[in-house]
């Protein structure tokens, strides 16, 4: 079992570029979103984040759904900055708010759903096979790239293995409470499924070996460049040009 993917609706265009040119293009993306703090590069950086999402055809629900961890963060940085920067303040109501503060929890906000998006759009439709065999091909190192693939392909395996342990903790009656106990009983539980899952990846590597495993996944079809990756890369250049020419001109 592995983690659900965002579903899609409509035609997926992005479905159809290069899985290279896709994680280029949010890693890029990212890493100069990050580095900006003038609204208006912010601005562009957000906007982009909205189109990938509408290229990748992602449902609103769906895509709020996966926002919704990240907007509980920004929610927090927004009510604790302002109290906590130093600097000019100025006047909600009763309250005297740092203007630095509030302009800094701003600036998160937007560069993070700016962020988040892009990767929802760009990343959150590709499968973990199709994520492994582009990250192979970008010459990421095969020890990283099998760690990704694993850790998705067995987290359902574990999560699995927790309702399981958890379903009899409560037929023997069971309910966690502030007390010793409950600490102990889950204490218990983390190291049986350390202990299980232990035993089972030296069984899933006998069962690699047997099958010739031997330390790297060997690539039977190859990724290539179509025509529609071409206007894709010009876009992504466009994009990050603006916002590094609003950022530091």
């Amino acid at each position: 079992m592995t983690s659900p993917q965002p579903r899609a609706a409509g035609p997926k265009t992005l479905a159809r570029v290069d899985p290279r040119s896709r994680i280029l293009a949010a890693v890029g993306f990212s890493v100069i979103v990050a580095l900006c703090h003038r609204p208006a590069a912010l601005g562009v950086g957000l906007a982009a984040g909205v189109a990938a999402v509408g290229l990748a055809g992602l449902r609103p629900g769906e895509v709020l759904r996966r926002l919704a961890p990240l907007e509980l963060l920004m929610l927090l940085l927004v009510v604790v900055l302002p109290w906590t920067a130093s600097g000019a303040t100025i006047a909600i109501g009763p309250f005297d708010v740092s203007q630095h503060g509030l302009a800094l929890a701003a600036a998160i906000a937007v560069k993070g759903n700016a962020i988040m998006l892009a990767l929802l759009g760009l990343l959150g439709t590709m499968d973990e096979i199709r994520l492994g065999h582009a990250l192979l091909h970008l010459r990421v190192p095969d020890k990283l790239a099998h760690l990704l693939l694993f850790t998705v392909r067995y987290l359902g395996v574990l999560r699995d293995e927790h309702c399981r342990l958890t379903d009899a903790m409560r037929v023997r009656g069971f309910r966690p409470g502030p007390n010793r106990h409950t600490c102990q009983t889950y204490g218990y539980l983390v190291g049986m499924l350390l202990a299980r899952g232990f035993d089972r990846t030296e069984r899933i590597a006998a069962a690699m070996k047997c099958r010739g495993f031997r330390g790297r996944f060997y690539l039977l079809d190859h990724f290539v460049f179509s025509r529609i990756d071409v206007p894709f890369a010009a876009a992504t250049v466009g994009v990050i040009a603006a916002i590094v020419f609003l950022e530091w001109t």
